[in-house]
């Protein structure tokens, strides 16, 4: 996992930059507004619309639209990894503040605490121990209540082992328990309590041949789980595939696969929030003139870092007159020019997932710039 900033890969000039900001906020928009078109028949006080936003000066808390959301994530905070209490800098509290104050009144705002470049061992060891689990819970009580945040979220990537996963169950437990023990001694609301978690219910890539989240722990002290259902491929192998398609007919890496392994394992679906990826992933084919899905390939687009913001494929079609392809396999969209490949989303794939999410009864959708 790599946590990607919404910024070009090359330095720009100032002018420049306000016009890449424009342009992505305008995508973002573009995008989003078709979504939001699909969902409005059917949607309700309890659906989820969140997005996870990262601080930079070009993407300012004030730069929000907030009536495209529900729920706002602050991305990231992470605990000392000596006093297990969430660290923030004096620069980070004036931005925690802020945020607060711009957007407190408008949506829900939740502190997110890890992220892909996260210390996962810090989590494991905070985890498994009473009293750094106790530390560090409170801190994030304390800290949430001290800006004015509605919610706390947990972004551990990953569990990877068995213990790891119930002592997992165990950290949403006694958390729920403080949450709730902290309300009703202030007469205050409870405060949400999230996560970010793999795409399925069980984690792949563990050392362990089963290893599933703790579903019941899940079902009885989250609020919800925001499913990373994104970067299911990318230019990490040697061959073409969609970073976030709903289905794949030859493996379980698909959307449709992950939500449903969620669901079938127990969990509520009321608490399952589909992720929804604003950015395309790309490859450098072996052989331009194959193309499909499943071409080989030699690594990602030179320059790109193997992934591109969603205005920068637009832009990247227009430019070279690439072909789209929308795939009806796997309900997702690609294109290519020359030796060039990228895999994405577009209002119509969106629009079939957000349909997919309807059907499965789910709680609603994030979405994320960048792999968080």
């Amino acid at each position: 996992s790599y946590l990607y900033t919404f910024l070009p890969p090359k330095p720009r000039s100032k002018v420049q930059n306000q016009s890449f900001f424009m342009a992505s906020l305008s995508m973002l928009r573009f995008l989003f507004l078709a979504t939001l078109f699909v969902i409005t028949a059917t949607s309700s006080t309890n659906d989820v619309k969140a997005i996870y936003w990262l601080e930079q000066p070009l993407f300012p808390p004030s730069a929000i639209n907030t009536s495209l959301f529900t729920h706002v994530y602050y991305a990231f905070l992470a605990p000392n990894n000596v006093t297990y209490k969430l660290h923030v800098s004096n620069s980070t509290a004036t931005n925690l503040a802020k945020f607060t104050t711009t957007l407190g009144s408008t949506v829900a705002t939740l502190i997110s605490i890890g992220g892909a470049n996260s210390n996962a061992t810090l989590f494991s060891l905070i985890a498994a121990n009473s009293a750094a689990r106790a530390t560090f819970i409170n801190s994030t009580i304390t800290l949430a209540r001290t800006f004015g945040f509605h919610g706390v979220d947990l972004d551990w990537e990953f569990p990877r082992t068995a213990s790891e996963m119930k002592n997992l169950g165990l950290l949403f437990k006694k958390w729920r328990a403080a949450i709730a023990a902290e309300a009703a001694a202030t007469g205050r609301e409870p405060l949400l309590l999230t996560a970010a978690v793999y795409f399925s219910v069980d984690y792949f890539l563990s050392e362990t041949s089963s290893l599933r989240y703790p579903v019941g722990s899940i079902n009885e002290n989250l609020d919800w789980v925001n499913v990373m259902s994104y970067d299911l491929n990318g230019p990490w192998s040697n061959h073409t595939g969609p970073p976030a398609g709903l289905f794949n007919p030859k493996s379980n890496a698909s959307v449709g696969y992950g939500l449903g392994s969620w669901i079938r394992g127990g969990v509520i679906p009321k608490k399952v929030v589909m992720g929804l990826p604003l950015y395309g992933r790309t490859w450098q084919l072996r052989d331009r003139s194959v193309h499909g899905i499943g071409a080989p390939t030699i690594g990602p687009v030179p320059g790109s870092d193997g992934v591109m913001a969603l205005f920068q494929v637009l832009q990247f079609n227009k430019e070279t007159g690439a072909k789209v392809v929308y795939d009806r396999e796997t309900a997702s969209v690609y294109s290519y020019s020359g030796s060039y490949w990228i895999g994405y989303d577009d209002p119509i794939s969106v629009a079939v997932k957000v349909g997919f999410a309807q059907a499965f009864s789910l709680r609603g959708y994030f979405l994320s710039l960048i792999h968080i």
